[in-house]
């Protein structure tokens, strides 16, 4: 376990050491650090929605183990019953934070599809962790994965239903990368539906879809349930991809960067906690499993938190890129590559019309220096560069470098 977990710091000798990373900062967002010279949170009691996810995880344990208040703040968790709500409540003021799809909070600050307002990505709360899930009926005929379903949908002609959590979140950009790099395009060769992430078991079992994309427990859960198999993890497609983050809009932050901070520290220590032993996991898993959480079975949540896999065949395996929540920081930095990636995938999918200047969009949203000031102050460290490089399933390399190039350069697309 780290240090940090086992020595009880003040909360303002934490502040304190939290100040230190403030130096570099400018001198606007320096005056907001100290604001009227305190760093006491300029809003004490605070609410943070979740969707009943194992990734909600970090977030509800930061409150049941009472983190929260060692930095001077009280976390009221708010269960949400679908995405829109979390995107509506965070807008209209109802929520303060949220655990959120990455690229959620993305579409909100470009206006895609809804609500336009100024938002905010404090910290990535896990990577990896989600799963594609076909229908056992398409696996009785052979779809066991990507090659297998574009065989499938290749020769026997229907129109096949896709589900996913959010038009512009994590899922669908998962799951129709993942259609494509097997040359499907999602959008002409399927019919892709929105479904929130606890009615996806359900929806499966009546027959309403023949795959969906969604966050754990809900893929094992349809093996549990015999409904359906895991025909390829998220891991797979993008090794420690970003997923859920702690988002809230610009104008929180601008009025209470210090609550932020308190929050994110919060958190912070929670994702370290639950990395940091089995036992810990396994306590986590029997805490959100709760009908005040996630509301399932231990079963479903406890094995591919601990990367136990089974795809529903027969099949087991142990992954060791399972769903992480610190992984010694590295989860948690909020990237700006990352962050751009969803916007060329917004572009490659129609979403956006137009090309945003990527960069700057990335660092309107992702709160890079608020996130070094709340890990200096756990002594967490801090990648040196803001981009981060990856290789997708499709061999294809994301550095950054160039997405306007690479948002173009995809041969399927919208």
């Amino acid at each position: 376990m780290t240090q940090v977990l086992k020595t009880s710091l003040s909360r303002r000798a934490v502040l304190q050491t939290a100040a230190v990373g403030a130096a570099g900062l400018t001198p606007a967002l320096r005056a907001l650090v100290h604001a009227a010279g305190s760093d006491k949170p300029e809003k004490e009691e605070v609410k943070i929605g979740f969707i009943p996810l194992t990734d909600c995880a970090s977030v509800v344990m930061a409150s049941v183990l009472g983190f929260d208040k060692k930095y001077g703040v009280k976390i009221v968790l708010s269960k949400e019953a679908s995405w829109a709500g979390v995107r509506d409540k965070l807008v209209n003021g109802e929520l303060d934070f949220a655990h959120v799809l990455y690229g959620l909070i993305y579409g909100v600050h470009l206006g895609l599809g809804g609500p336009k307002k100024d938002m905010a990505n404090l910290m990535t709360l896990n990577n990896n962790g989600q799963a594609i899930t076909l229908s056992k009926k398409l696996a009785d005929k052979g779809a066991v994965d990507g090659a297998s379903l574009a065989k499938l949908m290749g020769s026997e002609k229907r129109e096949y239903t896709f589900a996913q959590t959010f038009p512009t979140g994590t899922h669908a950009m998962w799951l129709y990368y993942w259609l494509a790099s097997v040359g499907i395009n999602p959008m002409k060769d399927a019919k892709v539906i929105t479904v929130p992430p606890p009615q996806m078991v359900a929806n499966m079992r009546v027959g309403n879809m023949d795959g969906y994309c969604v966050g754990e427990p809900w893929g094992h859960r349809a093996i549990m349930d015999g409904i359906g198999i895991t025909a390829v993890t998220t891991q797979d497609i993008w090794k420690d991809h970003p997923e859920k983050v702690l988002g809230t809009t610009g104008d929180f932050v601008k009025k209470n960067p210090n609550t932020c901070r308190a929050v994110m520290m919060a958190v912070l220590e929670a994702s370290q906690w639950i990395d940091a032993s089995l036992q810990n996991k396994l306590k986590m898993a029997e805490t959100i499993a709760d009908k005040s959480y996630v509301n399932t079975g231990v079963d479903a949540i406890n094995q591919r938190i601990l990367g136990r896999y089974q795809n529903g065949l027969g099949k087991t395996w142990d992954d060791p890129n399972h769903m992480k929540f610190f992984n010694d920081g590295a989860v948690n930095f909020p990237y700006l590559s990352d962050g751009m990636w969803f916007l060329t995938q917004h572009k490659r999918w129609g979403l956006l019309k137009d090309h945003p200047d990527y960069l700057a969009v990335a660092k309107q949203i992702n709160q890079i220096d608020l996130y070094k000031q709340a890990a200096s102050g756990l002594k967490i460290s801090v990648p040196k560069d803001a981009m981060r490089s990856s290789k997708l399933i499709d061999g294809v390399v994301w550095d950054a470098k160039d997405p306007k190039k690479y948002a173009e350069s995809f041969k399927v697309n919208a």
